[in-house]
């Protein structure tokens, strides 16, 4: 569904590095008021009113550049909701420009500002301080003001059509057009050069971008892209009624509470085991973390877990069989009315249980807080279904979890395609980003690199390897020309779990689109919070995965090579 992130925009671009780029340039700090001053920049046809620019000296530790900070509006209207909304940008033009431009996606539900910073992998410097020009962005709705709490709190905005629409991709070539007026206007020039990066639902946008307004970027990072949203969000909509089969056959009724507890961090330890147990080895190596994603099948896991489930009543030493029954289900996918997979199951992986897992599907332990209730059942209610459903979100959990019980996935397709009054388009037609056609991308010499991590519990790595299996069909010769894809090994959404989840991909898209180097393999290292800090891996370019020499320091990316994956 969508990712809001704990760390803000730091932890949505905590898996993407940068490079460092070519000599910058100085602007004198007046040139700031004086565009303040201007008060509103037109370009072809739109323009942007400059609601505050002030000049910021560096910061004492270096970390921030002396930069020019703009806030601009556009688009501000009053909805059929009677809401005020707009397109809010948060622009920052450094002292010593690269002659580049850096748009920094958004994630969640959007309605946050940004900070525009362009942050990157931990230690590295961000964007701005190496010399572009950073934007971001709201989406066409502010969470300070828009929030509804009885109409799905932050997700209200679903409720007027233009507001959804700029939410899926319709604000995106405002914003940039604003941006890039204000830079020509400020530097008297525009950008040498243009990219985009974002993880969720700043993948989401990263594909729109690339499929819709494919003129704009000359290069794309699109991380767990978030392209199939309403389908997401419904498939697990269906993983939580599959989750709480398994609490209603313990003897318990189902609440956030319980539903948190439908399986303990025990249970979790035993299903990791398993998977691990069947799997780890394939890639040459038994080291906690699956390389060769596709060879780990049902065929290898359920043996496995077979010999996990308890033959009698549950214990802590053994998983009940309604458990293992429930985790096929989720790796298999959701059905829709006609019996055909819905949505796109989850690979079995050894990221599968860890806490950025439970966070999603199941939820704090004591609270029985997850993602999927707490936003994704209001968004799917609000933003992604048509009619939207108003849901109460003032007095806690109950309300989401009410509605996510009784959504019919049989019927999930009629909702997400369909139109009504006010709504003259579908949400999976303004927020669906899954079109196979990257010509135009490819034509202005457009390039693209996604990342999904293999234990993603939001959005299906699986559903990304169709698409990619999809586009390298329609194009003459493959792909690969426009599009590099990443599989990451253990890797929840955008970062976390026992993975390699920093991940130097901007630097890679950089070299690809200035210097035409395409990437072979991106080296990933492991984070602080991995049970192996410092760990190297080479991300190979899908279908190839990372396989071990047989010898050499195994903590190293020199002991591997990339080989292709084996089918399944």
């Amino acid at each position: 569904m969508l990712h809001k992130g704990h760390g803000g925009a730091g932890a949505v671009f905590a898996a993407l590095a940068l490079s460092a780029t070519a000599s910058a340039s100085a602007v004198p700090s007046a040139t700031c008021g004086a565009l303040a001053g201007g008060g509103i920049i037109p370009w072809r046809g739109d323009a942007v009113r400059i609601v505050q620019a002030r000049w910021l000296a560096a910061g004492p530790d270096g970390t921030i550049p002396a930069h020019c900070e703009i806030i601009g509006v556009m688009h501000e209207r009053v909805g059929v909701d009677g809401q005020h909304y707009a397109i809010r940008i948060h622009l920052r033009l450094p002292d010593r420009w690269n002659g580049r431009f850096f748009f920094q996606g958004g994630g969640g539900s959007n309605g946050e500002l940004g900070d525009a910073l362009g942050r990157l992998v931990p230690g590295a410097p961000s964007a701005l301080k190496q010399g572009y020009a950073v934007l971001s962005q709201d989406s066409g709705h502010d969470n300070a003001t828009n929030t509804v709490p009885d109409r799905g709190g932050a997700s209200a905005f679903g409720f007027d059509p233009q507001a959804r629409a700029d939410y899926g991709g319709t604000s995106l070539p405002a914003a940039t057009g604003a941006a890039l007026a204000t830079i020509r206007r400020y530097y008297g020039r525009k950008p040498a050069f243009s990219y985009f990066v974002g993880c969720s639902k700043g993948g989401q946008e990263g594909m729109m971008l690339a499929q819709r307004y494919p003129a704009l970027f000359d290069g794309i990072v699109a991380a767990a892209p978030g392209f199939a949203l309403p389908r997401a969000a419904a498939a697990k909509a269906w993983g939580t009624q599959v989750l709480a089969d398994v609490v209603r056959q313990s003897g318990h009724s189902v609440t956030p509470v319980t539903l948190a507890n439908a399986f303990s961090d025990g249970d979790l330890a035993l299903l990791q085991k398993a998977v691990l147990g069947a799997c780890d080895g394939l890639d040459g190596l038994a080291d906690g973390i699956i390389a060769d994603t596709r060879a780990c099948t049902s065929a290898r896991v359920l043996p496995e877990l077979a010999r996990v489930t308890c033959s009698a009543a549950k214990q802590d030493t053994c998983l009940a069989s309604a458990q293992v029954k429930a985790l096929v289900r989720l790796h298999d996918g959701p059905a829709d009315g006609r019996g055909q997979v819905f949505y796109a199951g989850l690979p079995w992986d050894a990221g599968w249980g860890t806490p950025g897992w439970r966070a999603w599907l199941l939820g704090d332990r004591v609270h029985g807080i997850s993602v999927g209730l707490k936003m994704g059942a209001p968004s799917l209610g609000a933003i992604f279904t048509t009619p939207p459903t108003a849901i109460d979100t003032s007095t806690g959990l109950d309300a989401s979890l009410a509605f996510v019980l009784n959504f019919d996935i049989a019927r999930a397709d009629a909702q997400i395609t369909a139109v009504a009054p006010p709504f003259v388009r579908s949400s999976w037609r303004d927020i669906g980003a899954q079109s196979t056609d990257l010509s135009a991308f490819r034509a202005r010499g457009g390039r693209m690199i996604v990342l999904h991590g293999a234990s993603d519990p939001a959005f299906s790595l699986a559903d990304t390897l169709n698409w990619v299996k999809a586009v390298d069909a329609r194009m003459p010769g493959g792909s690969q020309g426009v599009l590099r894809t990443f599989a990451v090994p253990g890797m929840n959404h955008c970062a976390g779990g026992p993975a390699t989840d920093e991940i130097p991909a901007f630097a890679a898209l950089v070299d690809w689109v200035e210097h035409h180097r395409a990437p072979r393999r991106i080296i990933a290292r492991a984070g602080a919070a991995s049970p192996w800090p410092g760990r190297e891996r080479p991300l190979c370019v899908w279908p190839a995965a990372a396989i071990y020499d047989g010898h050499g320091n195994p903590e190293k990316s020199a002991s591997f090579h990339c080989r292709l994956r084996t089918e399944s």
